[in-house]
C-alpha cells in the first residue's frame, strides 16, 4: 500500500513474460453519501431515501456487482448512514473503506513474512471483530470461508454489510450460500441456505451501462422464504426502460423501521 492509500502490485520478470508488470490502483472518492450517488445518476432520490432508512433501521445489506461496478464506493455511502452512536468494526483484505464515523475500528489482513509466519486472514478478523463489542460489522468483500463467520454474526442479530462479486441479486444469494461450504465438510447446504434467507435483508446489485456509468440495477428484499432450496426475493426497486423504478416488494423486519420512528409506507410512497 502506498502512503496515499493506493494499492501497488508488481509482477517481476520471470513470473511475467519478458518484462515486469506494475499496477497502481488509485481510489478517487466521488461520492461519500447516498445522495451524492443521486447527483451522479447512479441512484434515484426515492431509492436513496429508502436505503438510508434501511441502514438506520439496522437491516443487513449485501452489495453485489461485477469488477469496477462501484461496490466499495457504494458500501462507503451506505456506511455514512450508520448512526453516530453505533460502534462500527470493519474487516478488509486491504484498507479501502473511507467514511466518517466517530466510533469506527478498521482492520485489514496481513500477508505472511519471508519466514512464512505472521499472516492474519480475513476470517480471523471477522471473528476478532465479534469480540470488540460491535454495533455493526462491515466486511469489505467476502470471497471464501469468512462468509460463514459473517453469516453467523448476522444470524445472531448483529447488523452488518458486505460486498460480493455477482452478476445479479439472485446470483449473489446463491454465492452467499456456496462460500460458507468452503469452511469445512461439516457445513452443509441444508444449514446454509435457510440461514442466508433469514440473515440477509436486502441485496443491492450494481452494474455499468453502455455509456460506462455505474448504476444500481436492482434492490431486492429477502423475506426469508425458501422453496426447493431457492431463496425467494421481492423487488423493491428495479431498473426498467433505463430508470430505477419502484417494484412491488417490501422489506422484511418492519419492526426495525418502527423502532427508529420511520414510517416505511409513507417513505416508499413518496412521503416522509
Amino acid at each position: 500500500m502506498l502512503p496515499q492509500g493506493h494499492r501497488l502490485h508488481v509482477v517481476l520478470e520471470g513470473i511475467s513474460r519478458g518484462f515486469s508488470a506494475v499496477n497502481i490502483r488509485k481510489f478517487v472518492v466521488r461520492a461519500r453519501r447516498l445522495h451524492d450517488l443521486v447527483e451522479l445518476g447512479s441512484l434515484t432520490p426515492a431509492a436513496a431515501d429508502f436505503l438510508d432508512a434501511s441502514i438506520r433501521a439496522g437491516l443487513n445489506v449485501l452489495v453485489a456487482g461485477g469488477t469496477q461496478a462501484g461496490k466499495t464506493t457504494f458500501l462507503n455511502c451506505l456506511a455514512s448512514s450508520i448512526p453516530g452512536g453505533d460502534r462500527v468494526i470493519s474487516a478488509e483484505e486491504v484498507f479501502e473503506l473511507q467514511f466518517n464515523h466517530p466510533d469506527w475500528v478498521p482492520m485489514q489482513t496481513r500477508q505472511a513474512g519471508l519466514e512464512g509466519t505472521g499472516s492474519v486472514q480475513l476470517r480471523e478478523l471477522v471473528k476478532e471483530a465479534l469480540r470488540m463489542r460491535p454495533s455493526r460489522i462491515i466486511v469489505g468483500e467476502v470471497r471464501a470461508e469468512e462468509c460463514l463467520d459473517l453469516l453467523l454474526a448476522l444470524n445472531a442479530g448483529l447488523p452488518g454489510m458486505c460486498t460480493l462479486h455477482a452478476n445479479s441479486a439472485r446470483e449473489a444469494l446463491v454465492k452467499m450460500c456456496t462460500l460458507p461450504l468452503l469452511a469445512g465438510e461439516n457445513i452443509s447446504a441444508r444449514f446454509v441456505v435457510p440461514t442466508v434467507a433469514s440473515s440477509v435483508d436486502l441485496v443491492v446489485h450494481l452494474g455499468i451501462d453502455a455509456q460506462g456509468v455505474r448504476r444500481v440495477n436492482e434492490i431486492v428484499s429477502v423475506p426469508g422464504r425458501v422453496e426447493n432450496d431457492i431463496i425467494e426475493v421481492e423487488p423493491i426497486f428495479e431498473r426498467g426502460g433505463g430508470e430505477l423504478r419502484r417494484g412491488a416488494g417490501v422489506p422484511s423486519r418492519l419492526e426495525r423501521f418502527e423502532r427508529v420512528g420511520i414510517d416505511l409506507h409513507a417513505l416508499l410512497n413518496g412521503g416522509r
